[in-house]
């Protein structure tokens, strides 16, 4: 029997991917029911990052680290299907 991923993996690195998958799901869902366009969920992801960018603690590597993951989203187009 193979072990169980969940008891081997960090807890707070599995929440935070559950996380994040669901978001972007929500996101895309909320485009393609054009219930948001791609420029405000956009704006989301932009005003997310700079949350943590210039959260008071920015220099922390976790803030940092989540407003590069953040920006690579925007830039990648991983949360919106760009048309």
């Amino acid at each position: 029997m193979s072990p169980d991923p969940l008891k081997s993996a960090d807890p707070s690195d599995v929440a935070g991917h559950a996380a994040l998958a669901i978001c972007e799901s929500l996101l895309l869902a909320l485009n393609d029911r054009k219930i948001l366009p791609e420029h405000e969920i956009i704006g989301i992801l932009r005003d997310a990052a700079a949350a943590h960018s210039n959260a008071p603690d920015a220099e922390d590597p976790l803030h940092a680290g989540v407003a590069r993951l953040i920006n690579r989203i925007i830039d990648d187009g991983n949360s919106v299907r760009r048309r």
